[in-house]
């Protein structure tokens, strides 16, 4: 059986995958049609940070990153990492790639971390934009033009919790 997940936030940057230890076989680009991404999701730690979400928008699609994971375990771990269930939660949808369309597990924050008016940090947004391999010209365009707050300097492995 495989374990699909959709990457469509910092996770996209597969060294970020890595020194969480989330082993993947395989990653590829993928769509995920009837959304958009937004920044609207509240940061635990920092006020006014927004990290990535997904909101339902009839014409649009969110691109991102679909990574073939080893095992349930796998997901497991990547529920502590998002914060599951209290500040995303994690469903099963279909995404679009080039050999068809697959279910993966993608994370949707909660409605009570979202918030208008927020913003992602440059560090945070510099991990999506790792991810531009698998994205489009047009919508790594998007994510360039992005407003961002300046980054704060993290301490020790912090920024591997919850988005951080």
């Amino acid at each position: 059986m495989s374990f699909y997940y959709f990457a469509y936030g910092s996770n996209m940057n597969p060294a970020r995958m890595q020194a969480r230890g989330l082993a993947f076989s395989a990653a590829e680009s993928a769509r995920l049609p009837g959304y958009r991404l937004a920044f609207n999701k509240r940061s635990h730690c920092t006020p006014g940070v927004a990290y990535a979400n997904v909101v339902h928008s009839s014409y649009g699609a969110v691109e991102g990153v679909l990574y073939a994971l080893a095992n349930q375990d796998a997901l497991n771990i990547m529920d502590g990492f998002e914060g599951t269930p209290v500040r995303y939660s994690r469903e099963c949808m279909a995404v679009q790639t080039a050999t068809g369309a697959k279910s993966a597990w993608i994370y949707v924050a909660n409605p009570a971390y979202v918030e208008a008016g927020l913003l992602p940090e440059s560090n945070y947004l510099n991990h999506l934009l790792a991810g531009a391999a698998h994205l489009s010209s047009e919508y790594l365009v998007m994510l360039q033009a992005q407003a961002c707050r300046p980054a704060v300097q993290l301490l020790g492995d912090k920024g591997l919790l919850y988005n951080a």
